[in-house]
């Protein structure tokens, strides 16, 4: 199988090119190529098919195998992909997730993609669409238990479910022993991406995140917006701020006039190889 290794601000996935390769099973060969011991190591799978409602589609998995909606980092990356391998001579593309169609804008430096703009969509809030267990019409800082410990939580799908919670100190949180707890926990049926919260100023948010079926990861595209979205919830921000991660920086604006959140985001190239799927 060739492929290629890339990543967003350290969220690292390995990318497929579906319209030329074949993945039989890539749930487990998300496993084996993930492990960062005896396969590739990365976050996750992604593959790059054919779509016939957009330019492109993008199916990804998590590192444990489950199949994730949507990754705001892996869809920039897929972008870069599709643009620098000459599929397309486009600079606005659309590409079909589980949590729909996204539009990405892409920036060029020396012919290659360097940015990317991607338009998340409306943000969604309902409960029962997250899926949060709770009758309320948005779940905003809401007391939730997790080891002994509240938080004020706020939940949000990016096309993917988030918990959102604010902490004075983010780098000294025990994210290690929080998170797993916070994203098996009982109100959230499909799990949930447990992201934790400093407030630096209205414009500059730094988090760190649980991601569902992969742990901590450097970044999360969808998780940032959450927070942004949060965060404006809240009062605690302004629409648009810098949303700083252990990868780097996103710049996330939740439009006021189309209800849409905005993120834009580097795209970077790792290597290419090929692997011998047999001897993992």
């Amino acid at each position: 199988m060739k492929f290629t290794k890339m990543h967003g601000l350290g969220n690292d996935y390995i990318y497929v090119n579906c319209f030329e390769e074949f993945v039989e099973n890539p749930s487990e060969v998300a496993k084996k190529v993930s492990d960062r011991h005896f396969g590739i190591g990365s976050d996750g799978l992604v593959l790059i098919m054919p779509s016939d409602k957009a330019d492109f589609r993008m199916r990804m998995f998590n590192s444990d195998g489950s199949e994730a909606e949507m990754c705001g980092n892996a869809i920039r990356c897929v972008g870069k992909y599709v643009f620098d391998n000459g599929m397309t001579n486009k600079n606005v593309i659309t590409v079909e997730t589980l949590a729909g169609i996204k539009v990405l804008e892409l920036f060029m430096q020396d012919n290659k993609v360097k940015l990317v703009k991607v338009d998340m969509g409306e943000p969604i809030l309902t409960p029962a669409n997250i899926p949060v267990l709770s009758d309320k019409e948005i779940f905003k800082a809401e007391p939730v238990c997790v080891d002994g410990r509240e938080f004020k939580v706020t939940c949000v799908s990016m096309g993917n479910p988030h918990a959102v919670s604010y902490i004075d100190n983010v780098d000294a949180f025990p994210l290690e022993q929080i998170g797993p707890k916070m994203e098996t926990h009982s109100l959230f049926p499909r799990k949930i991406n447990a992201e934790f919260v400093e407030v630096i100023d209205r414009t500059t948010l730094k988090m760190r995140v649980w991601e569902r079926g992969a742990g901590e990861t450097l970044a999360c595209g969808t998780g940032a917006c959450a927070v942004l979205v949060a965060s404006v919830l809240n009062g605690v921000s302004e629409r648009k701020a810098t949303v700083k991660l252990l990868g780097g920086d996103l710049i996330v604006e939740w439009n006021e006039k189309d209800n849409h959140v905005y993120k834009t985001g580097p795209a970077v190239k790792v290597f290419e190889g090929e692997i011998d799927l047999k001897c993992l």
